[in-house]
């Protein structure tokens, strides 16, 4: 069995990545070919049968999405290209628009196709300017071959794209947030409903993707949804972008089948992580980004689905897998990941911008020796009240990875609490009395 494909990636080694025949001779274009052909509906009932998750963390069905958008009847709609790879750890995005940009933008044409649209938008983390003067090239490059732009490939169809960059902020990587800054907008996420499907970029119906998940669309055209979801698992279809990175011999992105490889081979396989760097051991690995779940040594045989990781309590999230040796110890990493969350918090909500504060705190506390059973438990509550209250996703998933890890890994929390006999005993401060423990994070 092949541990690696070649479907998104395709092209990804040509010496130019803005060469239109270089694109063409791996089967670029013959997707927006084919759905010129084609009505919106058979189009959306190929990516039904794909079961294609969306690859940007939250893995909702994408023909789920299209088919809701298809059928609201008002106008105009706009497709919308998620690219503000932000999650730590992650940059497989980052792969495709600077390697395969043609698959990125024909994607999003077969969806303005589709939509009726004839305006798209790729919204790109302020830190990629390179990537999105890239973009921009290839974007005046496909309207000079007649693949963007007016009238594509003769069909009376068309559709353009535009580039937005933004400046940085990490909850930009929530789609309304995203859409409040291509807006011009703060980017603070939105209240949820309505839907973006129905008021979306500049109130009209909105279709927004991840980078990773329009790539995959015209290989679905081409191809066939039937043939995208064999590559894959039954239940979530093709491949995924994995990025690895963090103490394993081998760092890059990979190209895998879902569900045909398990946690374990993917960081030990020769082929792919090739192991622990030299006199490294294994201690932990991160999932999906600062925001996704801890797997420890127990977790390696899960296999790499997202149904299948779910079971183990872990997930598939953004891809990325940041592999950690025993030198790290798990407080400190997770004392890091909770210092990104208090800085990355729009402030938006109490739960999210206090509460990372609070955890901050605690765990400080913890490593210190400080924290006694009481801070103990007002962490467990406060971990809950913030996945429970918080307004968006970010506040919601802040505490994922304490949470996980504070199972794999109890002896690191229980061994560093503070007895009654060796200290005098103090209250902790109340978890939902939040400014003035987060004051002094």
């Amino acid at each position: 069995m092949k541990k690696t494909l070649t479907l998104i990636t395709a092209g990804a080694d040509a010496p130019d990545p803005l060469s239109v025949s270089a694109y063409e001779s791996v089967g670029g274009f013959k997707g927006l070919k084919k759905a010129l052909t084609m009505t919106p509906a058979e189009i959306v009932r190929e990516v039904l049968a794909a079961k294609l998750l969306g690859r940007g963390g939250a893995a909702y069905p994408a023909g789920k999405k299209w088919e809701q958008l298809l059928k609201i009847p008002r106008g105009p709609k706009y497709v919308v290209a998620n690219a503000d790879e932000g999650e730590p750890g992650t940059f497989k995005d980052r792969l495709i628009m600077d390697k395969v940009p043609f698959g990125l933008l024909e994607g999003m044409a077969v969806a303005g196709h589709v939509f009726g649209a004839r305006n798209g938008y790729v919204y790109v983390r302020g830190e990629y300017r390179l990537i999105g003067k890239k973009l921009r090239a290839a974007i005046e490059t496909l309207k000079a071959a007649g693949r963007l732009g007016e009238n594509i490939l003769g069909s009376g169809f068309s559709f353009d794209v535009k580039v937005v960059s933004g400046a940085g902020a990490y909850v930009c990587g929530e789609n309304s947030a995203l859409l409040n800054s291509t807006e011009g907008k703060a980017g603070r996420p939105r209240i949820k409903p309505p839907h973006l499907a129905e008021v979306g970029l500049f109130l009209k119906p909105t279709l927004v993707n991840n980078v990773e998940t329009f790539a995959c669309v015209p290989s679905i055209v081409a191809e066939g949804g039937e043939r995208f979801l064999s590559l894959g698992h039954p239940e979530g279809g093709g491949t995924k972008l994995v990025c690895l990175s963090g103490r394993v011999k081998n760092p890059g992105v990979y190209e895998i089948p879902l569900g045909r490889l398990t946690l374990r081979e993917l960081i030990f396989d020769p082929e792919l992580g090739g192991g622990m760097r030299e006199g490294d051991v294994f201690n932990f690995a991160h999932l999906g980004g600062q925001s996704g779940p801890i797997a420890g040594i127990a977790g390696l045989d899960a296999v790499y689905a997202h149904s299948e990781l779910k079971k183990a309590s872990l997930a598939v999230g953004s891809g990325a897998i940041v592999v950690m040796d025993r030198s790290v110890g798990i407080l400190d990493y997770l004392r890091r990941v909770s210092e990104f969350f208090a800085g990355e918090s729009c402030g938006k909500c109490v739960p999210c911008r206090e509460g990372n504060g609070t955890i901050l705190r605690y765990l400080k506390t913890l490593e210190d020796g400080e924290a006694g059973p009481e801070e103990l438990r007002a962490l467990s509550l406060l971990a809950e009240t913030m996945a429970r209250a918080s307004f968006c996703g970010l506040g919601q998933a802040a505490p994922t990875a304490l949470e996980s890890a504070r199972k794999i890994f109890p002896e690191e929390f229980e061994g560093r609490v503070r007895r009654p006999e060796d200290a005098e005993v103090r209250e902790a401060p109340h978890p939902t009395k939040f400014g003035d423990s987060a004051a002094t994070a």
